[in-house]
């Protein structure tokens, strides 16, 4: 088992993310692996949670990688959300993105759950992705 591809895997979902134009049309270039303090954006990207396990196999080491990537907005409705959340869901779905270390063998969407932070007075979508990864 090998943790050692987690950085180069949030890198790279971090530039999938940023580069691509539909989701930079719905929140510009707000997309956080720690959000910042201040006032924030009415709507942006959170790059979350991230759960590995081993997936070695006799080719070598691999791992599989759970992650989650939040949409949080201030707007009154899902809209807007769900229209982010679809986006960062086609940027990175069967997603072939080149890794500084290893190789991602496959991405695909798992699921997402939409809900309202009353006490935040916020909207969240959580997207969770499972990367499968192996190391050179």
């Amino acid at each position: 088992m090998s943790f050692a591809m987690s950085g180069p895997l949030q890198r790279a979902v971090y530039d999938a993310l940023s580069a691509d134009s539909v989701l930079g049309m719905i929140v510009g270039s707000a997309i956080y692996d720690a959000v910042p303090t201040g006032t924030l954006p009415s709507i942006y990207v959170r790059l979350g949670s991230e759960e590995v396990k081993d997936a070695s196999d006799g080719s070598g080491a691999g791992a599989v990688h759970r992650f989650t990537v939040s949409v949080i907005t201030s707007s009154p409705g899902f809209a807007q959300a769900k229209e982010a959340a679809a986006a960062i869901s086609d940027a990175l779905h069967n997603g072939n993105f080149t890794l500084s270390r290893g190789r991602l063998v496959s991405l695909r969407f798992e699921r997402a759950k939409a809900s309202r932070v009353e006490a935040a007075a916020t909207r969240q979508i959580d997207l969770r992705f499972a990367a499968r990864v192996q190391d050179n």
